[in-house]
């Protein structure tokens, strides 16, 4: 049976050594804390049609096709019950909170048809029906019915639950190389782990050999909201919005809580940020004012590990080594195609030549190598 090291216990890493234990591979996995960095924090959002914005041409057929295989992936991983991994149909109903803020998102919204998404304007009497929690402020909006949500927490529970011992709480701090080829990793007190293929999956944590990969940290504040006790839920479905020009959005979960987030920051402060919860609050109550009737749960900040051009960088290294990292805000939309991806590399299969020279580690490295235009 053939090995693979995967190094990282995030959405991409778990997704990948699932993917590969599927396909008969003998896993192992490193990571002295899985499941505490983005992946903890993410709000989950299935979102193709939403998360397009201008200029990341290579990003919009990766996040379609990656959320067209999370029906798949689901399935594998919860025997038929979505509801165990936290997967909720709930469309998404992006909202405006004054005219230019409209006229933003119907110029987005042209983009996200032209793509071939779904994505229905409606105006701000069709929102409050939809949603009767949307305030005043709501001048218009856009109804994404194939925007859906995961809770990443759930998620990454079962895939911890089916890998079991293959995951393992060890930190690798370098490889075990011969000859220009990995052979494995070298774990912190200096043993070393031999395998086939070694897959690093490390987000924003720097190996040797991997200190020029143009990975930065952006950081992004969250709050976890529960209703007032005894209140029903504020929200059917995910809702985002534009406010003066700032995006914010509030994601539902199955027992009446609320995910809000997130601002992006490169202040390098892994703390949340006053200033940050403070304009998530006051944006998200100018389009759904219940939100002040809350109780705040959590307050987190995670590091999310961002590229040049917002794409992820996956392809092989070496003979005995393939990366997968820099999902940035997309990891847990990528996860289902990246591990795909990152399983196909491992086992030398054919993987589409325009999909890899989007990912592919070295495009930075080229002559006038610029990120996409609109």
């Amino acid at each position: 049976m053939a090995s693979a090291i995967v190094v990282g216990a995030g959405i991409i890493g778990l997704t990948t050594a699932w993917r590969l234990v599927e396909r008969g591979w003998d896993v192992t996995v490193f990571d002295p804390a899985p499941v505490s960095g983005a992946s903890h924090v993410a709000a989950g959002m299935l979102a193709p049609a939403s998360e397009v914005v201008w200029g990341q041409p290579s990003l919009y057929p990766l996040m379609v096709e990656s959320a067209r295989r999370y029906p798949a992936l689901i399935d594998r991983l919860s025997a038929g019950r979505p509801q165990e991994v936290g997967y909720l149909p709930s469309e998404t109903l992006v909202v405006a909170a004054d005219h230019a803020d409209r006229t933003a998102l119907d110029e987005l919204t042209s983009l996200q048809t032209s793509l071939g998404l779904k994505a229905y304007r409606i105006t701000s009497l069709d929102a409050r029906r939809l949603e009767p929690g949307l305030g005043p402020a709501v001048v218009g909006g856009v109804h994404l019915p194939d925007d859906h949500q995961i809770d990443p927490r759930a998620l990454c529970a079962v895939l911890l639950d089916r890998l079991g011992h293959r995951v393992v709480r060890q930190e690798v701090t370098g490889f075990v190389e011969r000859g220009g080829v990995t052979h494995g990793v070298v774990l912190a007190g200096g043993e070393e782990k031999h395998s086939d293929q070694t897959v690093v999956c490390t987000g924003l944590g720097v190996l040797p050999g991997l200190e020029g990969l143009p990975l930065r940290p952006v950081f992004g504040d969250i709050l976890r909201l529960a209703p007032a006790t005894g209140a029903p839920p504020l929200l059917g479905r995910t809702v985002r919005g534009l406010v003066h020009g700032r995006a914010v959005y509030l994601v539902p979960r199955a027992d009446g809580g609320l995910v809000l987030g997130a601002t992006v920051r490169e202040d390098d402060d892994p703390l949340p940020s006053t200033e940050g919860v403070h304009r998530l609050l006051d944006d998200a109550r100018r389009i759904v004012p219940g939100v002040l009737d809350t109780r705040i749960l959590e307050v987190s900040a995670r590091a999310r590990p961002g590229t040049p051009d917002d794409v992820p960088i996956v392809g092989r290294l070496d003979p005995g080594r393939v990366i997968s990292t820099g999902y940035f805000r997309h990891g847990i939309l990528l996860a289902p195609l990246g591990s795909d991806i990152t399983a196909d590399l491992v086992e030398s299969r054919e993987v589409d030549d325009e999909v890899l020279a989007a990912l592919d580690p070295h495009r930075f490295d080229r002559p006038h190598s610029t990120p996409g235009a609109p």
